[in-house]
């Protein structure tokens, strides 16, 4: 269920959508915004085409790490590594606080203009690093080779890039008076395009053209 106020998850569950992703040339994968609404996760007991209703709440990496176990142990199985190339897109971050880089009077993303310049140490905005541990370990234990794309840290750089008050809501451009109020209307988690994505896919596109 993906409700944002209700979310319920059957980790063991993948074969409806894998059917679609066979025998193709090229596999992408990322998840990990759709986790962040809250702490715990609900994880169904049994399945809802089974009429389940109850659910245990676990920790969000727990049932990270178990919904990555079923699609690693699927891709295992199913999936011709000399037929097809496996990427996994590590997390992509968010800039909500601008306490996070030292803007105290700032509001989320918006009016920002440049990186974060301090290379000293990584910017820390909130990213839940438990699931790039968790999504690293795991791939690492897989028998096919997955490429790990790590578009996270340098991602977390670009508090400048995110679409802020340039952006929809419901499928409509905000209006001169939302876009006014940046607190609620800001849009901190989606990018510009053209903007860093572009920058994702080149690593993207420079590991396909290395194997070929």
């Amino acid at each position: 269920m993906h409700s944002i106020l209700d979310r319920i998850i059957m980790p063991e569950s993948i074969n409806k959508h894998g059917q679609n992703w066979k025998n193709v040339d090229y596999l992408v994968f990322n998840t990990y915004i759709w986790w962040m609404n809250t702490l715990k996760m609900k994880v169904l007991r049994g399945a809802f085409d089974e009429g389940a209703t109850e659910y245990d709440e676990v920790d969000r990496p727990v049932a990270y790490g178990r919904v990555l176990k079923t699609w690693s142990e699927w891709v295992d199985l199913n999936v011709n590594p000399n037929r097809t190339m496996v990427f996994f897109n590590s997390m992509s971050p968010l800039h909500i606080k601008s306490s996070d880089w030292n803007n105290p009077d700032g509001i989320k993303c918006a009016k920002e203009t440049s990186p974060i310049l301090n290379t000293t140490t990584p910017p820390s905005v909130g990213t839940d690093r438990r699931l790039f541990t968790v999504a690293t370990n795991l791939i690492q234990s897989m028998k096919f080779p997955v490429q790990f794309l790590n578009i996270t840290t340098i991602s977390e750089y670009r508090k400048d890039a995110h679409t802020s008050i340039y952006t929809i809501r419901q499928g409509k451009i905000l209006t001169d008076e939302q876009k006014a109020d940046p607190a609620i209307y800001a849009d901190c988690i989606h990018w510009c395009l053209p903007g860093l994505p572009d920058t994702w896919n080149e690593f993207l596109y420079t590991r396909i053209v290395s194997r070929s």
